[in-house]
């Protein structure tokens, strides 16, 4: 590790980010607050973080000059979207400091690597089959259905999935996903699920939030639970272990999110892992006292990683764009005014243009003084929403 890889920098230096979803936007919003100037990379002139940043450079991932600007601009880049090419990460990385690393995210970006680097960490994960010949579907051990058929890359938010049975569905399957590289995993008997997201430095210091307790639906994140007692104190021991064992594997710098099965019989196996801020991590803007962005931005400049500390029970609720669809086709937004009546509301919306079905247009974090108050005000909200009851 060279002098400049620790070499701390101070506010009113400019961060870059590629990519400009909402955790590009909320990343931006947390450096500004400490005092930096924020560059984004995306070639979507209304991109939400684009537009609430000093600089915008409207180039594709890829862009050698798009690339070269970014790196003119910044002190130090990161990203807010584990598809981002790792060859712009390893590019940028050959004139200033990156993190997460393009090798690092080159492993999240392959399911096939993903599991391996999980078996190499002693981490339990499901039963799996990789396939990508039709030989090695023929060679798949039959106590590996039912299971999920999943494509190996760009699969997120339940999309490149197949649920399957019997051999003949999982050859079917195979056909649907396009035979392109897949995993096959073990279907297993699941109690819920839970998260973790931790933060390591380049000297190797590693901090995490607490475990985060989640309910999917139609393989999108719903709810997110956080409190003491969310989960039996040895299984929260235990997945925050299993990520900072998955973080130090990688040798990873940045903000990294692990996603667990929960079993019926206790048991945890980790699902995947996220290198950046997760949607599941987000009740940290209100909830902690330093949240997952202001740990992304302290990783990438070399300042303390302090451990966060949780001051309120919390639920968070996903707003996907179904919200404004509630009265029929036409968009219309919802009652927000009544939800922010509710005590310990915090709204954050991502600046999107249209709203759209499945899409994520925000969320809403609940703080309160106990987990009962926290839950019963969200379900409260949920109700004036038009979300199903949890």
């Amino acid at each position: 590790m060279s002098a400049s890889d620790t070499h701390v920098i101070l506010p009113g230096a400019t961060l870059g980010v590629l990519g400009g979803g909402q955790l590009g936007r909320m990343f931006a919003h947390a450096a500004q607050a400490m005092g930096y100037f924020t560059a984004v990379l995306d070639p979507d002139a209304t991109s939400p973080a684009g537009r609430v940043s000093h600089h915008h450079v409207r180039t594709g991932y890829e862009d050698a000059q798009g690339l070269a600007e970014l790196a003119t601009l910044c002190a130090a880049v990161t990203t807010e979207f584990e598809n981002v090419p790792a060859a712009a990460l390893n590019r940028l990385a050959e004139s200033l400091p990156v993190s997460p690393a393009g090798a690092s995210v080159a492993i999240a970006q392959d399911r096939a690597a993903e599991k391996a680097h999980f078996v190499k960490c002693g981490v339990p994960c499901a039963p799996y089959a990789v396939i990508e010949t039709a030989a090695q579907l023929a060679a798949v051990n039959d106590a590996l259905l039912p299971g999920i058929l999943k494509t190996a890359r760009m699969g997120y938010d339940g999309k490149g999935q197949i649920r399957v049975k019997t051999r003949a569905e999982l050859a079917a399957g195979w056909e649907e996903l396009g035979q392109v590289a897949c995993v096959l995993e073990k279907m297993l008997p699941l109690a819920h699920e839970c998260s973790v997201i931790v933060a390591r430095g380049r000297n190797g210091d590693i901090v995490n939030l607490p475990v985060q307790r989640n309910l999917h639906r139609d393989g999108i994140l719903a709810v997110t639970e956080v409190y003491a007692g969310n989960l039996p104190a040895a299984q929260a021991e235990q997945a925050i272990a299993a990520a900072k064992s998955v973080a130090i594997g990688l040798d990873y710098v940045g903000v990294l999110c692990v996603e667990f099965f929960v079993l019926d019989n206790g048991q945890l196996v980790v699902n995947e892992i996220a290198p950046r801020p997760h949607n599941s991590g987000h009740y940290s803007q209100n909830a902690m006292d330093v949240s997952q962005f202001e740990l992304q931005v302290r990783c990438m400049t070399n300042l303390p990683l302090v451990q966060p500390r949780q001051h309120s029970a919390t639920v968070m609720l996903n707003l996907l764009g179904d919200l404004w669809f509630t009265q029929g086709d036409t968009a219309q937004s919802p009652a927000w005014d009544r939800v922010l009546a509710l005590p310990g509301t915090h709204l954050h919306l991502y600046g999107k243009v249209d709203a759209k079905r499945a899409r994520k247009m925000g969320h809403l974090n609940i703080t309160a003084a106990t987990p009962d108050q926290a839950r019963d005000t969200a379900l409260q909200a949920a109700a004036i929403l038009g979300i199903a009851p949890f």
